[in-house]
């Protein structure tokens, strides 16, 4: 039995005898004697000069010869990488400690071996060879698997090895590290963001501290201080008291100007403009909620608060206070006329009846120190004694009490609120009920009653015109009687009213007989 076996001119073809390499095949038609069916192929693409594991193992453990002829080998040490070139473009980076065995292909090639600086750093020359091999995009093995950067001019760098600070990288600076046996941390910053973080700050300080001079600005301040950081003479960040930090030296000119807080809690007004400032510039201060900005509006005041305490009354106008060490606030108060509504309050009658009752009271501060010196919230003290006045008024009296004289509530609140609140520097200027709704059941009662009320006195009145009419009649009929000439007028009223009701009417004998046969009164003799 003959097998033929075809290999092209970039192949090479394996040749097995019994599972055991025999052979290698250049290009060209082989034929072979196979009685036995005991050979047996695989076809080699030299477009991937690399050997298979499972076939480079075989070669270099017991094929000495044939490696030699067909394959070339690359051992890289351990403090080394190499780098691999066909017809003299990169196309692999060959990782320490590793030993690689390629097809002799029909691509030329070469190898670079480049020693490693303290086992990791690559050289310079070597970095910008690979980065500028990265960019063209064309793939090339394990070059992912380097720590490989540009830092451009507004960029800085740290590089970490095995967690720990080993150098600051300068700005404009080409880096390349191969992590075998350490692991690699490169710390990429932009330095127009400057702050550096604390926990690198640290590192910085401990591991590197010439470098610190060298790229860093340290700004610290004191316990009883407030540090501020200006760039280019502009504050850009408020540093709160026992700030030690940090911060990139950029190409703005950074500086820091610290205030003393023992020497009072108040900023200038050169200050104030400046934290006003940056709303108008568009760029916030870092920190600047430790300031507090008070803005009193007009008809306003102001009640400055230091750890719990009043200190004085403020204007309208701006100012603006240090909240570092000690408790700050400012309260805004309204002098003008207030409106306070005291809405919903259901209240039980002495007879037991449920109102509910709306009240509306216009009150003012007349010394607002006294009044915030003497209770938290005047507002809801207010609130509290009109409702206390309500009760008093309605929980005392009876329905219909309160029905028959509708103005003694507000006396009442009124009169309370006067009492209890004088000495506290707020003052009710009018108050008055606003709705007083009944219970659904109360007002169908209290309906019934009106309607018995009304009904009796609608009787009475009829009662009094009826009267009033009978006792008319009998006057009239008094009149007539004795005079003749009357009672001929009443006959033609009479007759008037039965004739605008008849359609048509006829005479027999003459209007004096129509009128004697009609009305016939005759005096009793």
């Amino acid at each position: 039995m003959i097998k033929t076996i075809k290999v092209k001119k970039y192949e090479i073809a394996v040749l097995y005898k019994h599972g055991e390499i025999t052979q290698i095949l250049t290009a060209g038609v082989y034929h072979k004697a196979d009685p036995f069916n005991t050979l047996s192929y695989k076809i080699i693409d030299l477009a991937v000069s690399k050997v298979a594991e499972e076939i480079a193992e075989q070669l270099l453990n017991f094929y000495p010869t044939i490696v030699k002829q067909h394959c070339y080998l690359v051992d890289v040490a351990t403090n080394e990488i190499a780098l691999r070139y066909e017809q003299q473009k990169l196309v692999e980076v060959i990782l320490p400690a590793t030993k690689t065995l390629y097809w002799n292909s029909y691509k030329s090639h070469s190898i670079k071996k480049v020693l490693l600086q303290q086992d990791y750093a690559l050289p310079t020359e070597i970095t910008n060879e690979l980065l500028q091999a990265k960019n063209t995009n064309e793939p090339i093995n394990n070059i992912d698997k380097l720590v490989l950067h540009h830092f451009i001019h507004e960029q800085i760098g740290t590089l970490f090895v095995d967690n720990q600070l080993i150098k600051i990288i300068a700005p404009e600076t080409v880096v390349g590290y191969c992590p075998f046996k350490h692991t690699i941390v490169l710390g990429k910053f932009n330095l127009r963001e400057n702050r550096i973080d604390d926990c690198i700050a640290n590192a910085i300080e401990q591991r590197t501290p010439q470098q610190l001079l060298q790229f860093c600005i340290a700004m610290d301040v004191g316990a009883n201080e407030v540090g501020l950081r200006y760039e280019n003479d502009l504050l850009v960040e408020i540093l709160p008291p026992g700030t030690k930090r940090l911060y990139w030296k950029n190409s703005d000119k950074q500086h820091i100007v610290k205030v003393e807080l023992n020497k009072g809690y108040t900023l200038n007004n050169e200050m104030i403009e400046q934290l006003l400032q940056p709303k108008l510039r568009q760029k916030g201060i870092i920190g600047d909620n430790g300031v507090l900005i008070a803005q009193v509006p007009a008809y306003h005041v102001g009640v400055l608060k230091v750890n719990g305490r009043i200190e004085q009354l403020l204007t309208a106008g701006i100012t603006a206070y240090w909240r570092f060490n000690r408790e700050i606030s400012v309260d805004i108060v309204d002098t003008r006329l207030q409106v306070l509504e005291v809405a919903g309050q259901e209240i039980l009658t002495k007879d037991k009846v449920n109102l509910r009752i709306n009240l509306v009271a216009n009150w003012r501060y007349t010394d607002v120190l006294m009044a915030f010196e003497k209770t938290a919230s005047p507002a809801e003290l207010l609130y509290r004694e009109l409702q206390f006045g309500l009760r008093e008024a309605i929980g005392t009296r009876t329905l219909d009490e309160l029905l028959e004289n509708k103005n003694i509530i507000d006396e009442v609140v009124s009169k309370h609120v006067q009492m209890r609140l004088e000495g506290f520097g707020i003052a009710t200027i009018s108050l008055g009920v606003k709705d007083i709704i009944l219970p659904g059941d109360m007002k169908a009662i209290l309906s019934q009653v009106v309607e018995a009320e009304k009904s009796a006195q609608a009787n009475v009145i009829r009662r009094r015109e009826e009267t009033s009419a009978t006792r008319s009649l009998l006057n009239t009929a008094k009149v007539m009687e004795n005079n003749p000439v009357a009672l001929r007028l009443k006959e033609m009223e009479t007759l008037e009213r039965i004739a605008e009701r008849i359609d048509k009417i006829s005479v027999v004998g003459g209007l004096d007989q129509v009128l004697h046969g009609l009305i016939n009164i005759q005096p009793k003799g």
